[in-house]
């Protein structure tokens, strides 16, 4: 397992123009946009142990991660 933050210009490659856009005139997107940049964060500060965590925790971290990056792909389809 890589322990590389997955940003979402990275997860949607070609896209970066799209997300900033949203992020400025979409406040659902942007609130989704920022959680999912926060929650990135922790769990990359949790897989490289910097703020380590339990197996549970970290299962539910990627699980609501995971959620909100399709609620974003759907905004970007």
């Amino acid at each position: 397992m890589t322990h590389v933050p997955h940003e979402l210009a990275a997860d949607f490659p070609g896209k970066a123009d799209r997300i900033h856009e949203l992020r400025q005139e979409d406040a659902h997107f942007a609130g989704l946009a920022d959680r999912y940049h926060e929650l990135n964060r922790a769990i990359h500060r949790a897989e490289t142990d910097v703020e380590p965590t339990d197996d549970f925790h970290m299962a539910e971290m990627r699980k609501e991660r995971m959620a909100l990056k399709d609620e974003i792909a759907r905004y970007l389809a």
